[in-house]
């Protein structure tokens, strides 16, 4: 496992099937946890009114709270889960990047739909956490697997880009070049610019070789 939290490279793990389409940003984190300006405390509250009776309980110690026993996170085949199969426009709703952090801190490394709401989509990038696109077709097949009396593990290599696991199953997945490079170096946007340092160094002697005028001290 990598130290740096940006960084995906591959990932193996069990898979948690949450058999939902359309699940938005409210349901993943629900607002009245937003309340803290740090980035941190909030996966225990994660799908908090499908995983608790006692839904949008605040300060309550998890250990005092009703569990719905039939949702799947809640399911002693899932406990140590952490990868995500989903269903179409999974986390469509607010821009809030409170969704992908709570999905983080509960544990989860990978996503998997058929399609992704499109902010979403690119705050798992800047946040460390894999968005995988399969098909439909796909990822029918993937939850009739993980829905079995035993769970599955599937195993995400980003570099090749493809999802294996037993049953001689093997999905490739689309990924922009751009993300993947920086998913694979765990490098964040200002990471990404660094990477260009003597370009940018380069440039800027350039321009005040070119224009001395605009870098003279002002005349007082």
């Amino acid at each position: 496992m990598s130290a740096n939290p940006l960084q995906f490279v591959r990932h193996s793990g069990i898979v948690a099937p949450l058999d939902k389409a359309n699940v938005d940003t409210d349901q993943i984190i629900p607002k009245q946890f937003l309340k803290s300006i740090r980035r941190t405390g909030f996966g225990e509250n994660l799908f908090d009114a499908w995983r608790f009776e006692d839904e949008g309980t605040i300060g309550k110690p998890l250990t005092e709270r009703q569990p719905v026993t039939d949702f799947i996170l809640n399911d002693p085949r899932y406990v140590n889960a952490s990868i995500l199969l989903a269903r179409e426009n999974f986390a469509c709703g607010s821009s809030r990047e409170h969704a992908v952090w709570a999905l983080l801190q509960y544990g989860f490394k990978c996503v998997i739909a058929s399609s992704f709401a499109d902010i979403f989509y690119n705050n798992s990038f800047n946040n460390g956490l894999l968005p995988v696109q399969l098909t439909h077709a796909q990822v029918d097949e993937l939850f009739d697997l993980a829905t079995q009396s035993d769970p599955i593990e599937l195993s995400i290599d980003l570099d090749e880009q493809v999802v294996t696991g037993g049953h001689h199953l093997a999905f490739r997945f689309a990924i922009d070049d751009v993300r993947k490079n920086r998913m694979l170096k765990g490098l964040d946007e200002i990471g990404l610019t660094l990477e260009h340092t003597d370009d940018i160094r380069a440039f800027e002697a350039r321009h005040r070789n070119a224009n001395p005028w605009l870098f003279k001290e002002a005349i007082t």
